[in-house]
């Protein structure tokens, strides 16, 4: 079913996954992190560090058009100065297009693939009932697999997904449940253009790097679920899902990398350390009382994991 270097892969990580707590924290170097991003990242530490696991740093850098030169530093900078220290090696997204594109050819083998044609101005007025994203109707799911060029224009490469519904564990948000043929849509995981999509990368490295618990922004749970069947697809167990609620600035509008004043240098100004900033994070969510500050270690050291979840969920 996959070849075989892959299958070893495979079987590595889902054994991983079954001895040892993973996390990871998968930022795009597009702009400098703002608040809601750092406090994502001591979240997924945290809860990561409380079941004595191992803390990844995954740069989601594959989207290249958009990648900001010298963000990647400022990431690993801004990290380090508030003491949350990641495992091994940074992995980039970049350097494990190998991978993807082993994935991408042995789903189309097996039939789960299917080209689209379909323009972007054609989708355009596909809509979706309360505000959800839109889901594609299948226009292409029946037409020939032709896949290569027709008027100059290369196909983009869709996930077939059958009817039914696909299940998560959910700590924070919602339930963790979509029905795929209505509320998730055959998502694409190759764009015409080439480039890998975004649910195909983030499914793979979850899959192949054993990770137990992904802890992410409440805007991304609806694309849990398509991530969810291509994990269940590689035959690996799906990770356990927090999506923690976004933090938002007076006025109720979230947070934004465009506005560089929501980030660290604003903060340092302002004559903040990393226990200030540390104690900033903590206190919006409630795991501290307002003004508290201390290290990413003393919250570790001061926390549990139990009622952690439950102080978050109170949130999401």
């Amino acid at each position: 079913m996959w070849p075989e270097h892959l299958q070893q892969l495979l079987v590595q990580a889902e054994q991983q996954r079954q001895e040892r707590s993973r996390g990871r924290y998968a930022p795009s170097p597009t702009g400098r992190l703002h608040l809601g991003n750092l406090r994502t990242a001591l979240l997924s530490w945290l809860i990561t560090r409380l079941q004595g696991g191992e803390w990844l740093l995954r740069l989601d850098d594959l989207d290249t058009p958009r990648n900001r030169p010298g963000v990647e530093q400022t990431i690993l900078d801004d990290l380090s100065w508030l003491g949350l220290h990641w495992d091994g090696p940074v992995l980039r997204q970049s350097e494990r297009r190998g991978l993807y594109a082993t994935v991408l050819s042995s789903l189309r083998r097996q039939g789960l693939l299917y080209p689209c044609r379909c323009s972007r101005r054609l989708l355009a007025d596909i809509s979706a009932p309360h505000g959800r994203s839109p889901v594609y109707p299948g226009f292409c799911r029946q037409r020939p697999p032709h896949w290569g060029a027709e008027q100059g224009r290369l196909p983009s490469w869709r996930l077939r997904l059958e009817s039914g519904e696909l299940s998560w564990q959910e700590c924070l948000g919602p339930a963790g449940h979509l029905e795929a043929s209505t509320e998730v849509g055959d998502v694409v995981l190759r764009r015409s253009d080439g480039f890998l999509a975004y649910h195909l990368a983030t499914a793979v490295d979850e899959a192949l790097l054993g990770v137990k618990d992904v802890v992410r922004g409440l805007d991304l749970w609806h694309t849990t679920a398509p991530q969810v069947a291509l994990i269940q697809s590689l035959g690996c167990s799906p990770p356990r899902y927090w999506h923690a609620a976004l933090w938002c600035d007076p006025e109720g509008e979230r947070l934004s990398k465009r506005d560089g004043g929501q980030g660290l240098p604003a903060l340092q100004q302002q004559g903040f350390d990393a226990a200030g900033v540390v104690g900033l994070m903590a206190a919006s969510v409630g795991l501290v009382p307002t003004g508290t500050r201390l290290s990413a270690q003393e919250l570790l050291a001061s926390s549990e994991l139990e009622p952690l979840r439950q102080r978050l969920a109170g949130k999401a």
